[in-house]
C-alpha cells in the first residue's frame, strides 16, 4: 500500500512540475492571450472578410488601427479608398474571401496571426478560385478591441509547367 502512495506522490509532483514549467514558458515569452482574446481575434478576421466582400469601406477601415497598413495602403483614408476601388474598379462585388488555418501567437506588442486565403469569384457557375494566398498580420488590442496593425498578402504562385517531352 505504501508503494502506491509513493507512486501517487510522484505523479502529483510531476504534474505540478509540468504545469509550473508550462506557465513559466508562457510568461517567459512576455505575453499571453486569454480565451476571450482568441475569440475576439477570430471575430476580427470574420469582420474583415464581411466588410471587404460587402463593400463596407468604413467597416473595413475599422478593422485596422487608425494608422494601420494593408500591403501598400496606410491609414484610414487609404484603406477606405482601397475598398472603394476594390468594389468599383476591381470587380470586388463578385468576389468572396475564404480563410482557413488561422494561427494566433502572442507577442509582447499583442499578437501575430496568419491565415490562408482563397479568393473566389461567385459570378461564375460553378464559383471559381481566382487566387490562393496567405495573410500575415500584426495585431494589437485597443480600447475598441483587437485590430490589425499591419496586414500583408503573399499570393501563391503555381510552379512553372514542365516542358513537354519531345519524342
Amino acid at each position: 500500500m505504501r508503494g502506491k502512495g509513493i507512486i501517487a506522490t510522484i505523479i502529483v509532483a510531476l504534474a505540478v512540475g509540468s504545469l509550473s514549467w508550462i506557465s513559466a514558458q508562457q510568461h517567459k515569452s512576455g505575453s499571453s492571450l486569454t480565451a476571450d482574446d482568441y475569440v475576439e481575434i477570430q471575430q476580427l478576421y470574420a469582420r474583415y472578410n464581411n466588410a471587404i466582400d460587402s463593400g463596407d469601406a468604413e467597416g473595413y477601415a475599422a478593422t485596422f488601427v487608425p494608422d494601420g497598413v494593408f500591403n501598400t495602403f496606410t491609414g484610414h483614408d487609404a484603406l477606405v479608398g482601397f475598398i472603394n476601388d476594390w468594389r468599383g474598379k476591381m470587380n470586388g462585388a463578385s468576389r468572396r474571401h475564404w480563410n482557413t488555418n488561422l494561427t494566433i501567437t502572442p507577442t509582447p506588442e499583442g499578437a501575430s496571426g496568419s491565415v490562408y486565403l482563397l479568393l473566389v469569384d461567385v459570378s461564375t457557375r460553378p464559383p471559381s478560385i481566382l487566387a490562393a494566398a496567405m495573410y500575415t498580420d500584426q495585431l494589437v488590442k485597443t480600447p475598441e478591441g483587437w485590430r490589425f496593425k499591419k496586414r500583408a498578402t503573399k499570393t501563391d504562385t503555381a510552379p512553372a509547367a514542365a516542358p513537354a517531352d519531345k519524342k
